[in-house]
């Protein structure tokens, strides 16, 4: 998954600077903050000084364990002894308001996002990957060996958030549980992780997904189920309430449904309505999202539209219509 040639165009772009700025995407996942806190630890290591820098909101409850570890404020450095290493992303947009600061840096890019693009120079991105931490994992062991037990904890954790904890895995996945289990041999407790994942959710979310599963609209066939959050529902409710990962599981469960959009206003520019998409195996959902400016992978994928919830739920599901459509009779192949 990481060859020769990647660690030495790594370790070629770290030897050029000093300091770096490790950012992530905005409302940030445990994937995404713990790829980051990894390198940073990382560079450390080979010497240099390390920013962790994230735009946030630190929604997700699972997330807020992290935030300490993360500044708002890009640090104003020299340009010609500085860079910025993304992770879990490629897009400057998607870095939210941090994007701007850090545009003028030199950058190198770590994901596994199937609709990344980046100069292949300057980047390891690898979409059959499961998580920006098992590749960030195999460069900290290739660069340093054994992973620590604190680093060793925060990579199984963002591999677990984003690997759905190994659920979402195919038959191909050996080499992921045996880095997995190199993990869980340098420290990291498989049990103590998922109840870090799973438990400790406020009564309240359990109520907005009530909420959510009423306003549950069946399109094309019954094969999508869409569901906005109206403004009214997200203040009453809150962001910390909104549990997607537990919606999107459940709603996966019903026969015959192949894919769930869920669109929302973003919680700090309320012009903007984020839209995401979660479906079954066979349907590519990352292209819908694409012909729209988003990315994401083949079965989570999303996008950002400065529209009001009904445009951009009118827009997506125009574009959303000519896949259905074509694949009314089979299912939409990768």
């Amino acid at each position: 998954m990481v060859c020769e040639n990647d660690i030495k165009k790594f370790t070629n772009f770290v030897s050029c600077y000093n300091n770096f700025i490790i950012v992530g995407h905005k409302g940030p996942d445990g994937d995404c903050l713990c790829s980051t806190i990894a390198l940073a630890d990382l560079l450390n290591r080979m010497g240099k000084q390390a920013f962790l820098v994230s735009a946030g909101p630190f929604v997700k409850e699972e997330t807020l364990i992290f935030e300490k570890h993360f500044t708002s404020e890009v640090p104003d450095l020299d340009k010609n002894d500085s860079a910025v290493i993304i992770a879990d992303c490629s897009e400057l947009h998607r870095l939210g308001n941090v994007a701007d600061s850090v545009a003028d840096y030199p950058r190198f890019i770590i994901d596994h996002h199937k609709t990344a693009d980046a100069s292949e120079d300057f980047s390891i991105i690898r979409p059959k990957s499961p998580a920006t931490c098992f590749l960030v994992q195999l460069i900290y062991e290739k660069i340093v060996g054994k992973i620590p037990e604190n680093i060793a904890k925060v990579l199984f954790f963002g591999l677990c958030t984003d690997s759905g904890f190994f659920r979402y895995l195919e038959d191909d996945s050996g080499p992921i549980f045996e880095a997995a289990s190199r993990l869980v041999q340098s420290g990291a407790n498989p049990k103590r992780t998922y109840g870090i994942i799973s438990s400790g959710k406020p009564a309240e979310s359990r109520k907005w997904l009530g909420e959510m599963f009423s306003r549950m609209e069946f399109l094309f066939d019954d094969k999508l189920i869409c569901i906005c959050e109206e403004e009214d529902v997200a203040k009453r409710f809150g962001s910390n309430n909104r549990d997607t990962a537990t919606l999107y599981d459940q709603l996966l469960c019903i026969k015959g449904v192949e894919a769930v959009l869920f669109i929302r206003q973003d919680d700090r520019e309320p012009s903007i309505s984020v839209s995401s998409f979660r479906s079954v195996e066979h349907f590519d959902v990352s292209a819908i999202a694409a012909e729209l400016g988003g990315g994401g992978h083949k079965n989570a994928a999303g996008l950002s539209l400065n529209c009001t919830i009904e445009e951009a739920k009118s827009r997506i599901l125009n574009v959303a219509k000519d896949f259905f459509d074509k694949n009314r009779n089979s299912p939409l192949k990768s």
